[in-house]
């Protein structure tokens, strides 16, 4: 088994920055691919970043320059700094972990930009 949890979400006001984290733990392969996925009301999920477990980056387009993900393998942890929030970023944050065509997910973190 594999638990994800997010941390960091929170309200904050359009401009602002917030940094979310999400800690792997349980039965982790030594080479995974760790993304961020949000899902605004009546929106469907949607990729915001992705990272390996080499380092390698992808970013949904909309997003490229304002949000970085990262990852420390020692500790299983992916983080995503969000800068230059703006409301339409307002959503439900859920950190996914993924090998060998299996899935994990976390329950999520509210992010709220507003102000």
């Amino acid at each position: 088994q594999v638990q994800l949890v997010e941390s960091g979400g929170g309200l904050v006001q359009p401009g602002g920055s917030l940094r979310l984290s999400c800690a792997a733990s349980g039965n982790i392969a030594s080479a995974y691919i760790m993304g961020w996925y949000r899902q605004a009301p009546g929106k469907q999920r949607e990729l915001v970043a992705s990272i390996t477990s080499a380092g390698w980056t992808n970013y949904a387009d909309s997003l490229k320059g304002r949000f970085t993900i990262s990852r420390d393998n020692a500790k299983n942890t992916a983080y995503l700094r969000m800068n230059s929030l703006k409301a339409e970023d307002t959503a439900v944050y859920y950190c996914s972990m993924a090998w060998g065509g299996t899935s994990y997910w976390g329950q999520g973190t509210q992010v709220t930009v507003s102000s």
